[in-house]
């Protein structure tokens, strides 16, 4: 049986030997060989897969520890501001937990199955007629209060304590860290925890790629539609002490990203996931450079993209003839 992911980090992570774990089995996620990518690209390329944590996104491993400590300091109830995969993934872990969770979500920005996820493991979801910042602001309040913990990562460092964990599986997979790291920028905490996680690794910082839309309020990737990251300095600092770069991409970008993914990977997800594989496309790099894009949240979260953006089903007679046809 996997050992849960703050059991096997325990001695990097900010808990006690009486800290209870609140896990659903996160962690340990493949990081996937891309040969056809590796090749259409001229490097050698691998694929982080964290939609294969338990709610389908890298979250977990930052909610497994806050919700941990949560519990620990006597927590009754946990609050976040959310476009749907930090939702998901607070319900389920505060569940487990045994405590109420508060989901506050933009109207309209957030993808239908990141909603059911959370409606059904009993969250109270309310739609706050504003953006995701006013939201926030919101939650932030909240817990000022006292009535709430508040989860989301830019006010809970246990979050990105626990989402930095990915790093060390990278490294230890690999038996040194790559050469770059490139993945999606929405709020910016992962980025911030990935160069938290290689620094104290203290064996080579990659390159981090941060791979943003240039539409931020209106992205059709709804994971990473933040007009103002919380994270922004911190990922500043990462770029900066990382020698990579934010990098700005067009929706269409994204979208070829995801279908490559797909077409020559068979990996799944969510759009805004494959931002960091359009980023690695969008910088000039030296050939066989080792490169692992973090595929952040699996396809199934966001089921409406899918469907819009691939072909109909074509109906057919049941006779092969027409089959065969039809499936040229």
């Amino acid at each position: 049986m996997t050992q849960p992911l703050a059991e096997r980090y325990r001695d990097r992570l900010p808990l006690t030997a009486t800290t209870p774990i609140v896990s659903l089995g996160e962690g340990s996620t493949p990081l996937l060989a891309a040969p056809r990518l590796s090749q259409r690209l001229g490097l050698e390329l691998w694929l982080k897969c964290e939609g294969q944590n338990p709610t389908g996104s890298f979250k977990d491993r930052g909610m497994t520890v806050a919700l941990s400590k949560a519990l620990e300091d006597g927590a009754e109830a946990v609050v976040c501001a959310s476009t749907g995969n930090t939702a998901a993934s607070a319900a389920a872990y505060a569940a487990r937990a045994g405590i109420a969770a508060l989901v506050l979500q933009p109207a309209g920005a957030v993808a239908a199955g990141k909603l059911a996820q959370a409606r059904a493991v009993g969250a109270r979801l309310l739609e706050v007629r504003g953006s995701f910042d006013e939201a926030l602001a919101a939650a932030e309040e909240l817990a000022r209060r006292g009535t709430h913990v508040l989860v989301n990562s830019g006010m809970n460092a246990y979050r990105i304590e626990g989402q930095k964990t990915a790093a060390f599986e990278i490294s230890d997979e690999l038996g040194r860290p790559p050469d770059v790291v490139a993945l999606p920028y929405g709020g910016g905490g992962n980025t911030r925890a990935y160069y938290k996680g290689f620094v104290e690794l203290g064996a080579g910082i990659p390159r981090l790629l941060a791979g943003e839309s240039a539409q931020r309020t209106t992205t059709a990737a709804t994971a990473i539609r933040i007009a103002d990251p919380v994270h922004a300095a911190e990922v500043e600092e990462a770029v900066l002490g990382s020698d990579g770069r934010v990098v700005t991409l067009r929706e269409e970008a994204i979208i070829d990203a995801w279908r490559l993914l797909a077409h020559d990977e068979g990996v799944f997800c969510e759009p805004a996931s494959a931002a960091g594989v359009a980023a690695v496309q969008a910088t000039e790099l030296a050939p066989r450079t080792r490169v692992v894009c973090v595929v952040t949240g699996h396809g199934l979260k966001d089921p409406a993209s899918a469907t819009r953006l691939t072909p109909e089903p074509i109906a057919v007679d049941p006779d092969p003839d027409a089959i065969a046809e039809a499936g040229r």
